[in-house]
């Protein structure tokens, strides 16, 4: 941002003693955020000073000018070092950097997704080189096959918390090799190996080339489970025994799964695995074949080498990311323990929540500071603190929601200005976008990833009575999707071309919209901006959920089916609940049941919720529901109690255990 302000104003403010007052205030509170002598981890558990937990994930969601996350798992990896840096936990984050990012969505004149990617600009991104010991950029190499990778390591600094990004992209490499941190999820089962190789014997590598040594690592879903192996490696070079060795690994490792589906647990062949950890086995040779049988498993189609059977064999602690998930994943992977009922299975859950700060708009964080205190956020996981959105009168509240929605149309209106004059897209694709979307307008949002499972196309299942929904005169409903299939996912991309010709369908009058190109930027927009929150996951196919938590703290409501972490949220005042009371297998009938009950939900409650209002112009009731949205969720599904559970479920008995074994 600074190498686009011109010299001479940057001068000009250097001179101005008001700008110079704020820039000091500024930067000491960044000081403040920075400093580690006072912070919730210092002051709770000073026994573990000086202990680290190493964060591994596939990607992370810290902003949209680094593209190295492609959704849900991403956003949650990145909110968890945000609230890992404002609590002072020692989190040392490893990922890829991934210099194309994840793709650009483009959508054809017929709906397809299209997908371009974009290479990182190194000169603008907030990264740096990682630094060893000796003042070096570190280095570090990786055996796969019958030769070795060199890996470079950068730095994102995010707050307290850092965060080592490994890169493959160096001169010194095959083609090949260069292009396997080019960009995320890309390639095929052979690609998603290597990179899993790279991810987990590369990341234990690099921290020990930064002279790191984290005493706990948390494994963030199973494409980092090859950390197991180094770390085994490792311990058996300094004389341990293979099984001292796996059992110390197993007392320091924790694994977080997110994954409710069998399809979505990355599982290979054991020869394509032997092919590529050949360099790696080193003194673990004659283990080669105990390691690997902590791989495998049949999820049907015979045994393969699973990434997440792995890390489930080999860590002490195992969560869910939601009391629901946590039984089906119980259900999952409940044949590794046979003999022991399920609720006595070493699963636990933790169910996600996001960083406030990164989520709530400006409007609604002053409207805080003035009715629940200058401090509030330092006390925003108390349940407590939230019952004073009560006393925020409705009218105010009612106001600070009204520049939100503005704010979202008008990036809508622009955003197809700009297809239109920029790229000289046709009208229809100008018209899909969503320019004759009303101001005025119940408005719901739908923004997620397009997969079978998530049901996009639920609302859509009786078009006609949708239709007198939307259009019904005085009283209009309005539709806006977003989101990206996975680019091998034809079936998530037909969902998505369906509701796509959806937006040009003129029984529809205009009033369903598909903004293109999903990503963080615009997913502030479309949380902050809707008034109610759309979500109608296949029950129980939805391991938690997020969204909904984001849009919830700045006053959209939830209409949801009962899944994922609302299946503990609802307490049937502070939203909607989908349930067309079918179950089964019968997919036919309980699509048909769900989506009759959410046609009768807004007809019966949600419109008349929003549309009656006072002579001021206040919908009363649909404020009610707003406060009782806020009050119920902010604190509960924060980021902060997240992973204050971590700490204290996971984190704090680990590391203390390690410190057991290391006295």
């Amino acid at each position: 941002m600074l190498w686009a302000i011109p010299r001479e104003t940057i001068e000009a403010a250097a001179t101005d003693p008001e700008f110079l007052i704020l820039y000091d205030r500024a930067i000491a509170a960044f000081d403040r955020g920075l400093a580690t002598d006072d912070t919730w981890w210092s002051r709770t558990r000073p026994h573990l000073a000086g202990q680290s937990i190493a964060y591994f994930s596939a990607e992370f969601a810290l902003h949209q000018s680094l593209a190295i996350y492609a959704g849900g798992l991403g956003v949650l990896a990145g909110d968890h070092c945000k609230e890992a840096s404002d609590l002072g936990v020692p989190i040392i984050g490893v990922g890829f950097i991934y210099p194309q990012g994840y793709f650009h969505q483009r959508i054809s004149p017929e709906g397809w997704q299209e997908e371009s990617y974009e290479r990182l600009s190194w000169t603008d991104a907030p990264i740096e080189p990682a630094k060893g010991p000796d003042g070096k950029p570190c280095l570090t190499a990786v055996p796969l096959e019958d030769r070795s990778v060199l890996v470079a390591v950068w730095l994102v600094r995010v707050g307290r918390v850092r965060l080592y990004l490994l890169d493959t992209d160096l001169e010194e490499n095959a083609p090949w090799d260069r292009e396997l941190s080019a960009r995320l999820y890309g390639g095929g089962r052979e690609t998603r190996v290597q990179q899993e190789i790279v991810l987990g014997i590369g990341g234990v590598r690099a921290l020990r080339a930064l002279g790191l040594e984290p005493a706990v690592f948390h494994l963030n879903e199973g494409h980092a489970a090859f950390v197991v192996l180094q770390r085994i490696r490792d311990l058996v070079e300094c004389g341990a025994t293979f099984d001292a060795a796996l059992e110390e690994v197993r007392q320091t490792t924790v694994f977080t799964t997110h994954t409710p589906v069998s399809a979505g647990h990355d599982a290979f062949p054991f020869h394509l695995v032997e092919q590529h950890l050949a360099g790696c086995w080193g003194t673990l040779g004659p283990h080669r074949d105990r390691f690997l049988a902590l791989g495998s498993h049949d999820s049907g189609v015979g045994a393969q080498f699973n990434m997440t059977a792995l890390a489930i064999r080999s860590a002490a602690r195992v969560n869910a990311v939601s009391r629901l998930h946590g039984d089906v994943t119980r259900q999952m992977w409940g044949a590794m323990w046979p003999g022991v009922p399920e609720a006595e299975q070493p699963i636990s859950w933790v169910t996600n929540g996001v960083h406030l700060l990164t989520w709530i708009a400006r409007e609604m964080t002053d409207l805080f500071t003035r009715y629940l205190g200058a401090d509030w956020l330092e006390y925003h996981h108390d349940p407590a603190l939230w019952d004073g959105v009560l006393a925020i009168p409705d009218a105010e509240l009612w106001a600070a929601r009204q520049p939100l929605r503005q704010y979202l149309f008008a990036f809508m209106r622009e955003r197809a200005r700009q297809r239109w004059t920029e790229e000289r897209v046709g009208i229809p694709r100008v018209v899909a976008a969503g320019p004759l979307i009303e101001p005025d307008a119940l408005t719901i949002g739908f923004a997620r990833r397009f997969a079978s499972y998530k049901r996009a196309e639920l609302i859509f299942h009786d078009p006609d009575r949708l239709a007198r929904i939307l259009n019904a005169a005085g009283r209009p409903v309005q539709l806006i999707f977003a989101g990206k299939a996975h680019p091998a996912d034809d079936v998530g991309k037909r969902h998505m071309q369906n509701v796509y010709r959806h937006a040009l369908d003129p029984l529809f009058g205009g009033r369903v919209a598909f903004v293109d190109d999903y990503d963080l930027h615009v997913a502030h927009f479309l949380i902050q901006g809707c008034d109610v929150w759309l979500n109608t996951p296949r029950k129980p196919l939805e391991a938690s959920g997020t969204s909904g938590m984001k849009a919830a703290i700045n006053g959209v409501p939830h209409l949801s089916i009962g899944d994922g972490w609302w299946a503990e949220g609802f307490n049937g005042t502070n939203w909607w609940v989908i349930d067309g009371g079918v179950e089964g297998d019968n997919y036919d009938a309980i699509d048909e049941a769900d989506a009759h009950a959410l046609y009768r939900l807004i007809e019966e409650e949600i419109v008349p919720a929003f549309y009656d209002r006072d002579a001021a112009n206040v919908p009363r009731r649909f404020v009610v529901t707003i406060k009782e949205a806020i009050r119920s969720v902010a604190p509960r599904f924060s980021a902060r109690r997240m992973l204050q559970e971590y700490v204290e479920q996971m984190y704090a008995p680990t590391l203390l255990r390690k410190l057991e074994l290391n006295s």
